[in-house]
């Protein structure tokens, strides 16, 4: 094993390693060492896609001079390595929006069983936001029942994934000029459920073997995400359990408590997590809890379930990915219940060394040898309270020595597009104007969106903080979600504290002016559509351009591993953000799509990818795009400030 310090840059998780290590328990960071990944696989160059291959096409050691001679690198049918790439990278978005809009489905559903009063335990919780959603929808509002305007804007939501023509409603709210762009070259989502199917059906052998072509059906596919399937998951959940306003937690595997009850709530869909928090807190189920000889309950959230129940309710977060194992390990945790995304299925042997009870609650989504409770929506409070009991019965069997980290720390968190409007103008005055001085003046330098997972090929969390660190001290403002608002959080870069200690001094004057943290915690993986929302509101607020890709803003995700990474990342260069990859990036074998991602999409879609391992690197490369557009807007340099006395405002009214 390598040094343990070389794995992970959080003082929890090493506490941890080591107790797995020293009791024979093997994790993902173990894993990582024994299995090295394949080379050709990871360039995008294996094409699996008929019983023909696996076709692999190496990638030449050296650039070729003649492109005609590289076009000869092909699979059994002809495939070259621009189409192989292109169809694996197309279904790689693909799976990421259906996972998105999958969710967003789930939540629709519910939404409409909700509003029509099937189901007890949901309600509507931020009205005015519905009226938001329904002008957006085109449904009438006048003097009708909020329950008659609830239930149309759920089946317009539902209606939205099987549509087959037309556009998805959420795409008027990108700035016009964007919208253009999108028309133009014809990559407008008719429906969020048809462009994954297309995609499905282009890279079946044989169909469709032009990548400019393939990635032109990707980006349309990623639109269906960021503006379809993953807005309307945020935007009914805001509506469904209340938009996020700021509020303080703790972060990191010492939120645990060894005298309590300890759930952890892991995965992605808030449905059944906000009924397990809810029923935590029901005078019974203490009662019961100290019956058995526990203090109280403690429920933490793990990956984007935890910042679902930490945007809402402030309860506290044991850790991001690569932490789930090691949260068993504690000893401590009497019963993991999970739904859906970035579970891992190691879970189980790691639970069977213990007394914890892992429990499955979603059909999409079970695990051999895992309890399953299937999550009924219709009785949903009962659902939450059975799980709740079994892990309360099941605190009298802890067997081996629990050992909590000490590391929590204080966080920051509920940073809604809405709350950042607020928080910069107030009740009356409400908006991102203050933002965009402040950039135009240079205090900020730009915006920087910092997203993602962790990867285990990576240390653990490093990279996250050395980019965003890099990021504040040039004066660049960060919005976070996932796991990288997580790394944020133990690190402590999640309080308004962090300013004064990490930034460059005019943005940490803003930040202690308006009170912020100048990392904002926006949520979990489909909250990257409040991203969205910020930035449209930063170009329609003025002084800033008319595209999102004129705005000084660039995204990165450091230690990204998912599917959905790669959507989410398209469907920002789609809408014209500059976006960088560490680790790894799934087309580097075809130097055609190298060319498409990393400069010909800045020509046609005003946004481009861009590859870069070294986290300094990275935030480098963000930072020297933004000074471009800060260029281009002609607010790259510093203004001789003028104090204008009553002659010189007398002439400047009368001109």
């Amino acid at each position: 094993m390598s040094e343990i310090g070389d794995k992970t840059v959080d003082a929890a998780t090493r506490t941890m390693l080591e107790k797995a290590a020293g009791e024979g328990i093997e994790t993902v960071f173990d894993r990582a060492e024994k299995m090295k990944p394949c080379p050709i696989g990871s360039e995008g160059s294996c094409c699996r896609n008929c019983a023909m291959g696996p076709c692999r096409i190496p990638a030449p050691k050296k650039k070729p001079k003649d492109p005609e001679k590289a076009k000869k690198r092909m699979g059994l049918c002809g495939a070259t390595a621009e189409t192989i790439a292109a169809r694996n990278f197309a279904r790689m978005i693909a799976s990421g929006c259906a996972a998105h809009s999958d969710h967003g489905r789930g939540v629709a559903e519910v939404f409409v069983a909700a509003a029509k009063g099937e189901i007890p335990g949901y309600s509507i919780q931020d009205e005015q936001k519905l009226y938001q959603v329904a002008m957006d929808f085109g449904v009438e509002i006048g003097e009708r029942d909020i329950k008659d305007i609830a239930i149309d804007v759920g089946e317009k939501a539902l209606a939205e994934f099987g549509r087959q023509e037309g556009e998805l409603a959420f795409i008027k709210r990108a700035p016009l000029k964007r919208q253009e762009i999108w028309r133009k070259l014809n990559i407008v989502p008719r429906g969020i459920d048809r462009e994954v199917v297309e995609i499905m059906h282009r890279t079946h052998m044989g169909v469709d073997q032009d990548y400019r072509n393939l990635m032109l059906q990707g980006s349309r596919a990623a639109l269906a995400d960021g503006w379809g399937g993953s807005m309307v998951a945020t935007e009914l959940q805001d509506i469904l359990f209340g938009t996020p306003v700021p509020l303080v937690s703790k972060i990191n595997l010492g939120v645990l408590k060894e005298e309590d009850v300890n759930l952890i709530v892991h995965g992605h869909e808030p449905l059944l997590s906000e009924m397990i928090a809810a029923v935590s807190q029901d005078p019974e189920m203490i009662q019961m809890a100290q019956s058995v000889g526990a203090k109280g309950i403690t429920v933490a959230g793990m990956c984007c379930t935890a910042n679902e129940i930490l945007m809402r309710h402030g309860f506290p977060i044991a850790g991001n990915f690569l932490q789930q194992e090691l949260a068993i390990t504690t000893g401590a945790v009497d019963a993991m219940i999970v739904d859906v995304q970035c579970i891992m299925e190691n879970l189980v042997n790691v639970a069977k060394c213990y007394h914890t009870k892992l429990i499955t609650t979603s059909p999409k989504a079970k695990i051999d040898g895992a309890t399953h409770v299937e999550f009924d929506e219709h009785d949903a409070i009962n659902t939450a309270k059975r799980i709740v009991r079994t892990a309360i019965e099941n605190f009298p069997n802890r067997t081996s020595k629990v050992l909590i980290p000490d590391e929590r720390t204080d966080i920051v968190a509920g940073f809604s597009h809405e709350t950042i409007n607020y928080l910069l103008g107030g009740i009356f005055r409400a908006s991102y104007r203050p933002l965009n001085d402040n950039i135009i003046n240079g205090r900020i330098r730009g915006i920087g969106g910092v997203v993602g997972c962790n990867n285990a090929r990576t240390t653990h969390d490093s990279s996250h903080l050395t980019v965003v660190k890099e990021l504040l001290k040039n004066d660049v403002i960060v919005l976070t979600t996932g796991c990288n608002a997580m790394a944020c959080g133990k690190a402590g870069l999640l309080t308004p504290e962090a300013a004064s200690k990490y930034c460059g001094e005019g943005l940490a004057s803003v930040c202690e002016t308006v009170g912020i943290p100048p990392v904002l915690h926006m949520g979990s993986c489909v909250d990257n559509s409040r991203i969205l929302m910020a930035a449209t509101a930063v170009v329609k607020d003025g002084g800033l351009g008319d595209d999102l890709s004129d705005v000084p803003a660039a995204g990165c995700a450091p230690e990204w591993m998912s599917e959905k990474a790669i959507s989410i990342g398209q469907y920002f260069v789609a809408s014209g953000v500059f976006t960088v990859f560490g680790v790894t990036f799934p087309i580097m074998g075809s130097e055609g799509m190298k060319d498409l991602l990393f400069n010909e999409f800045e020509e046609t879609l005003g946004g481009k990818w861009a590859f870069e391992k070294d986290p300094e690197k990275m935030a480098k490369l963000m930072i020297e795009h933004i000074d471009k557009k800060r260029k281009a807007l002609g607010i790259d340099k510093a203004r001789e400030r003028v104090l204008y006395d009553m002659e010189m405002r007398q002439k400047l009214d009368a001109a």
